[in-house]
C-alpha cells in the first residue's frame, strides 16, 4: 500500500513531512535508484512558481545525484511540458515540483516515466519502499551532476505549434489570458504571440506566494468580466502548473471541461478522427454531457476522479480523448497527459476552422442542476464505518430515487470530502448536499 503517493503524486504543505528538505533528499535518492536501477541516467526536473520550489529542487537534485544519476533542470515550466520533454530528451524520468491548483503553502512531486506517462502504482510503491533503504556509495566518478539546459520552453512551444496546420495564424482573434501567476506566465503569451493573436495578459507576475490566488482556472469569473469589457473573442484561464484550462466565451460565459470535451469530441467526430468513437470522462461530469455524447453516437465512459484513472480507461479502450470537468483534458494524439495550453490552442483552431463563436460552439447541451461541496475533514475513514455519514448518504440516495446522481468521495490531494449531487431542482439538491456535509462535519470535522 502507498502512503506518500496520492492520486497525483506526493502533495502536502511545503517544509512539513514528507516535503522537508531532509526527506525529499531521500525521495530523490530512491527515485534515482529505482528508475535507473543503478545505471547511468538522467532525470529532468521542472517546477512552478511557488516559493518552496527552489528548496525542494535542491534537495531532490542532491538525492538523485547521490544515486549516481544526472539532473536536467528545466526551470519554471508547466507539467505537460515536462511530460513531452522527458520523452524527446531521452531522460529516464521527468519530475514536476508543483501542487497544481493548490495555494502556495502546498507543494508536491509528480513523476513521469521515460515515455511521458505518469508512473504506475507499482512504480510509486517501489519508490516508497526504497526511501531510506538505498544503502550504497557510488565511487567519486559515478556521482551525478546537474546539467543546465536552456531551450526547453522553445522546444515545447514549437511542438505545440506543430500540432496545428502550418498555415494557421490567429490574427483575427482577441484573446485574454490568465496564467494564474504560475508555470505558464511566460509561455502562454509567447505561444499566442507567435500565432499573431491580439492578446491581453493577466496574472503574469509571480512572486512565490500569489500562484492561483484569486485567479486562474479556479476563479474564471475574474477574467470573464475582462473578456466582455475588452470585447475579446475568447479567454483562457490556466491553473498553476498548466495542465488544465477553463475558457470564457465572448459573452463572458464560463466554458468548463465538460463543454470543452463536447466541442472537441464533436469536431473530431465530424472529421472522422475520434478514435473508436469514445469519450472518457469522470463521475463528476454532468449528466447533460453524457446525454449529448450518447445522442452524438459516441460511447461515453465514466472513470474515477483523477487524470490517471481517465488515462487508464483511455488506454484500455484505445480512445484518444478524455478529461475532467475541471478543465484537465487529455488528447493522446498529441500528449500523454492533460495539457491546458494544447487544449486552448486546439479550441481556438476549432473556432477558426468552423468560423463559429465560442458561445455557439459551447451550446451543445443543457446542464442538469449540480452542486459540489468541499467539506474540510481531519482524517479519511471508510464511509460505511461512520454511522452519521452512512445514514445521510443512504437517505439522500433514497430521496433522489434514480432521478439524479450522488457522488461522495475523498480528495486524493487534500483533507476534503467532496459531495456532488445532480438532480432536477437546484434548491432540493442543495438541501440534500448540506445534509451529507453536516454529517461529515459532525463526525470528521
Amino acid at each position: 500500500m502507498k502512503n506518500l503517493f496520492g492520486t497525483d503524486g506526493i502533495r502536502c504543505k511545503a517544509n512539513e513531512f514528507p516535503l522537508t528538505p531532509e526527506f525529499v533528499f531521500k525521495i530523490g535518492q530512491s527515485i534515482g535508484w529505482c528508475l535507473t536501477k543503478g545505471k547511468t541516467g538522467v532525470i529532468a526536473i521542472g517546477k512552478d512558481t511557488r516559493i518552496s520550489c527552489d528548496m525542494l529542487e535542491c534537495a531532490l537534485s542532491a538525492g538523485i545525484n547521490s544515486a549516481g544519476v544526472n539532473v536536467l533542470p528545466l526551470g519554471i515550466i508547466p507539467t505537460p511540458a515536462i511530460a513531452y520533454l522527458t520523452k524527446i530528451y531521452n531522460a529516464n524520468a521527468g519530475i514536476v515540483i508543483s501542487a497544481s491548483h493548490n495555494s502556495f503553502e502546498d507543494n508536491g512531486i509528480k513523476i513521469f516515466n521515460s515515455a511521458g506517462f505518469k508512473l504506475s502504482d507499482e512504480q510509486e510503491e517501489e519508490i516508497e519502499n526504497n526511501i531510506g533503504e538505498v544503502k550504497f556509495t557510488p565511487p567519486p566518478f559515478a556521482i551525478g551532476r546537474v546539467i543546465p539546459h536552456h531551450k526547453d520552453k522553445d522546444d515545447y512551444i514549437k511542438y505545440l505549434i506543430s500540432t496545428i496546420p502550418s498555415t494557421y495564424d490567429f490574427s483575427q482573434f482577441k484573446i485574454v489570458i490568465d496564467s494564474s501567476n504560475g508555470a505558464l506566465f511566460n509561455i502562454a503569451p509567447r505561444l499566442f504571440k507567435k500565432l499573431k493573436a491580439q492578446i491581453k495578459n493577466y496574472h503574469i507576475l509571480p512572486d512565490g506566494i500569489n500562484i492561483n490566488k484569486n485567479c486562474g482556472s479556479l476563479h474564471p469569473e475574474n477574467i470573464s468580466r475582462k473578456v466582455t469589457r475588452l470585447k475579446a473573442d475568447i479567454g483562457f484561464c490556466f491553473d498553476g502548473d498548466g495542465d488544465r484550462v477553463i475558457a470564457i466565451d465572448e459573452n463572458g460565459d464560463i466554458v468548463d471541461g465538460d463543454r470543452i470535451m463536447a466541442i472537441w469530441a464533436t469536431h473530431l467526430k465530424s472529421k472522422g478522427k475520434l478514435k473508436n468513437n469514445i469519450l472518457v470522462s469522470t463521475i463528476m461530469s454532468n449528466l447533460g454531457l453524457e446525454k449529448y455524447i450518447k445522442d452524438l453516437g459516441v460511447e461515453f465512459i465514466r472513470a474515477n476522479v483523477g487524470d490517471r484513472y481517465v488515462l487508464e480507461e483511455m488506454k484500455k479502450r484505445n480512445a484518444i480523448l478524455g478529461g475532467e470537468q475541471s478543465g484537465h483534458i487529455i488528447n493522446l494524439e498529441h500528449q500523454t497527459t492533460g495539457d491546458g495550453l494544447l487544449t486552448a490552442l486546439h479550441l481556438a483552431c476549432i473556432m477558426k476552422e468552423t468560423g463559429e463563436k465560442l458561445s455557439k460552439l459551447k451550446d451543445k447541451f443543457e446542464n442538469y442542476p449540480q452542486i459540489l461541496l468541499n467539506v474540510p475533514i481531519k482524517e479519511r475513514k471508510d464511509f460505511s464505518t461512520i454511522p452519521g455519514v452512512k445514514e445521510a448518504i443512504e437517505a439522500v440516495e433514497k430521496e433522489l430515487n434514480n432521478k439524479g446522481r450522488l457522488s461522495v468521495r475523498y480528495s486524493g490531494t487534500e483533507l476534503l470530502a467532496r459531495v456532488m449531487i445532480e438532480g432536477q431542482n437546484q434548491d432540493h439538491i442543495n438541501q440534500l448536499a448540506q445534509k451529507i456535509a453536516s454529517a461529515f462535519k459532525n463526525n470528521l470535522g
